[in-house]
């Protein structure tokens, strides 16, 4: 929910502005300002829910070895890994979900590693000077942005024109994009294998892998890159902003010039604000850090913090479901001894039937029963008024449960009692 109110308000920034020129599809000078903040909002989101796995100490997120607290971190090969859990604990599991969760144990152990990377090592090229190391962080974030790179150039033109051929020999400018292309990806290989320890164990024919590194040093780290991340972005961001006012100075006509330099000017203050905003909660991953803000930056948050047009991310601190899956089974009866369960059209309950498959919806209810088994019930107030309703026979309440009014059992008439119990669940291994 805060995700979808901070991407709200920055799409209100990012959203043409069409007063002047209806319809126009022409890129504006200050796009580039307002969807950096989308930019930013990404590299906070990924970021910090790679930081917060390993500051968390929870022994799967770091299974791939648990962490020492000083030296060197004890090794334990069967230590089992997030993702031998991660599949069937997630909030509503799918097939494809049983699938990954067959994979071997050094596959699972090598995706947490992949996991670190994408999440903690990639996020800070979305400020890499070169186009296509940008492009590289995006495309790993995952499938869905198939259709960047045209948008990402800034405009389109009518009708294509075939692309020049390259020139020979190349420009210096050319070799040195390309030696610092290749630097990058060297430097990232590097660090993995040191810092997940990668061996190839040709006996068993796998890539083992492990944490190399402690609680200790994370944090260390973690210490001394924060305020200079936070300065990387205030550089690209400052970048982008010189270039949108070069572009307004490129437009034809001085009124043009004026509305394009007008927007700019309240664009690109709107989005240096929501920066300066944002370091608050963005600096909870270290607290040291945000300790050394500016306090008028505090101040600035604590004026609009009731809002959520920015937030603190960190996605997956724990991981649940170790030792079985909880789940609320709801049952009702009309006489109190026969019992029959209440199935929901998308999370876990009749065990003979497969996972359902609900990307991109995100069922809400079976959503919020999923954060209901992990704690008591006075954790989710909502939950007694759901029993209520569904004790009254309210239709409005029955259609979340069931759409289809024949798989509810109690559509003639609301049953007399309802209980919840908690069960716990697990996926079948592949030769069941």
């Amino acid at each position: 929910d805060s995700l979808l109110l901070e991407a709200g308000f920055l799409a209100v920034l990012v959203a043409p502005l069409r007063l002047l020129r209806r319809g126009s599809p022409a890129w504006r000078p200050h796009d580039a300002v307002t969807f950096w903040g989308v930019r930013w909002l990404l590299f906070r989101l990924m970021f910090a829910s790679g930081v917060v796995k390993l500051t968390s100490r929870c022994p799967t997120c770091t299974g791939v070895g648990f962490f020492g607290d000083c030296g060197k971190p004890p090794l334990t090969p069967g230590a089992p890994p997030a993702l031998t859990y991660h599949y069937e604990s997630q909030c509503i599991p799918t097939p494809g979900a049983w699938l990954a969760h067959q994979l071997p144990v050094w596959l699972q152990k090598l995706s947490v590693v992949a996991t670190y990377v994408i999440e903690v090592a990639v996020p800070p090229l979305f400020f890499a000077p070169l186009r296509r190391l940008r492009l590289l962080a995006l495309y790993c974030q995952g499938p869905a942005p198939v259709g960047a790179p045209k948008a990402a150039r800034g405009g389109s033109q009518a009708g294509s024109e075939p692309l020049p051929a390259p020139a020979w020999p190349p420009r210096l400018g050319s070799v040195l994009t390309t030696l610092l292309e290749l630097s990058t990806y060297g430097l990232l290989l590097f660090w993995t294998v040191r810092y997940f320890g990668l061996e190839l164990d040709w006996d068993r024919k796998l890539l083992d892998s492990r944490v190399a590194f402690t609680y200790h040093e994370f944090t260390s780290w973690l210490r001394t890159v924060t305020l200079p991340l936070v300065g990387v972005a205030f550089l690209s961001l400052s970048w982008e902003i010189l270039l949108a006012m070069y572009r307004c100075a490129c437009v034809r006509g001085c009124f043009w010039k004026l509305w394009a330099t007008l927007q700019w000017a309240i664009m690109a203050t709107a989005t240096v604000g929501l920066f300066a905003v944002s370091l608050v909660p963005f600096t909870y991953i270290e607290h040291e850090s945000n300790g050394k803000l500016w306090p008028g930056i505090h101040q600035m948050f604590g004026a609009v913090e009731r809002f959520q047009v920015v937030n603190s991310y960190g996605l997956f601190r724990r991981m649940t479901g170790v030792g079985g899956r909880p789940e609320v089974i709801l049952e009702g009866s009309y006489d109190g001894h026969s019992w029959t369960e209440i199935e929901f059209m998308y999370k876990p309950g009749n065990v003979s039937a497969a996972p359902a498959v609900v990307a991109p919806h995100q069922p809400r209810l079976d959503w919020q029963l999923w954060f209901a088994a992990l704690g008591p019930h006075q954790g989710s107030p909502w939950f007694s008024a759901l029993v209520l309703r569904l004790l009254q026979g309210q239709p409005d309440v029955i259609r979340l449960v069931q759409t289809d009014e024949s798989r509810y059992p109690f559509h003639a008439r609301p049953p007399t009692f309802l209980r919840a119990q908690l069960y716990k669940y697990w996926f079948t291994a592949s030769n069941e």
